[in-house]
């Protein structure tokens, strides 16, 4: 099942802007930076702490429905077989946001699904290595 806090997702503004406070005053490393769709990531993470990251999400044209989860978008947890973590909370009575997996920037795979409180949450199945 969860083996891991994956990543917590912040929305920001300014990726340049987010990038110089997150890398240069708070001392993250930036792992992975790019783009999808109109939206720019960029994968964080602290020395000695690479199992846990921050995304930082910066969109071109903000859609409301998608921030109004908060400047805080969303927790991730990876697990080890996606379809078989998805199949067991569907039968928790779990809703997902989409039925469809999608594909990760490192061509992992991930899902996202709601809380009990319509908090964001998504399972990330990494690239085998």
């Amino acid at each position: 099942m969860i083996q891991k806090i994956e990543h917590t997702a912040i929305m920001v503004r300014d990726m340049e802007e987010s990038l110089s406070f997150y890398c240069d005053i708070l001392g993250f490393t930036l792992r992975l930076r790019g783009r999808s769709g109109d939206r720019e990531l960029a994968f964080l993470y602290q020395e000695g702490h690479t199992h846990t990251e921050v995304e930082l999400i910066c969109v071109d044209n903000p859609d409301p429905a998608y921030k109004e989860h908060s400047i805080v978008n969303h927790l991730a947890f990876t697990v080890g077989k996606i379809e078989e973590t998805i199949a067991y909370l569907k039968e928790k009575d779990v809703e997902f946001m989409t039925e469809d997996i999608k594909p990760t920037l490192e061509g992992g795979r991930m899902i996202m699904f709601w809380g009990p409180n319509r908090e964001l949450l998504q399972l990330v199945e990494r690239l085998k290595q």
